[in-house]
């Protein structure tokens, strides 16, 4: 009976161990009180908007983790519209450097979806970056990935996902 509860514990580690993956640098100590911001998320998954939907998942994170960051405004008119991801963050690092902010937090979004089949699981992969907003230099770096239960949402998926990243930074 023993060995039938330690092998199904077992095989229940390793089932929700599979569903997750996570990966990065070990985060240096960050002041939180330095000036810290956001820029735009690149999207490099199929859906539209998938940046947009995970930078405001991640302002709530971040504001739960004690951090109260500028957010770059966003233009959904004109010209910014149709810029690539490359080119607004190009232009939120110079609004970064301006402001006189310290760190920038910016990120990609990998995968967002619902996977198919009977079950519509919903599948998130995320990387964020903290960037010295002077120089444009990466500070630290991870990347986590998610499958939720069939039941669960995607911006619940994502939030969990993010939760996880931006929990693995260290600060003063």
């Amino acid at each position: 009976m023993q060995a039938i509860r330690n092998l199904s514990l077992a095989l229940a580690v390793l089932f929700v161990a599979g569903c997750a993956s996570f990966t990065g640098d070990t985060s240096p100590n960050f002041a939180r009180t330095a000036k810290w911001g956001t820029v735009p998320m690149i999207n490099y998954s199929q859906t539209p908007q998938a940046g947009e939907r995970a930078e405001q998942i991640l302002l709530s994170v971040l504001s739960s983790h004690g951090l109260q960051p500028r957010v770059y405004p966003v233009s959904t008119q004109g010209e910014q519209a149709l810029m690539d991801d490359n080119e607004r963050l190009a232009g939120a690092l110079d609004w970064a450097r301006d402001q006189k902010l310290d760190y920038v937090v910016a990120g990609s979004v990998e995968e967002w979806q619902y996977k198919n089949g009977l079950d519509g699981e919903p599948a998130v992969g995320i990387s964020l970056r903290v960037l010295e907003a002077s120089s444009g230099r990466v500070l630290w770096s991870k990347s986590g990935a998610r499958a939720g239960w069939s039941r669960e949402s995607l911006a619940g998926t994502a939030q969990t996902v993010l939760d996880t990243l931006v929990g693995a930074l260290r600060f003063e």
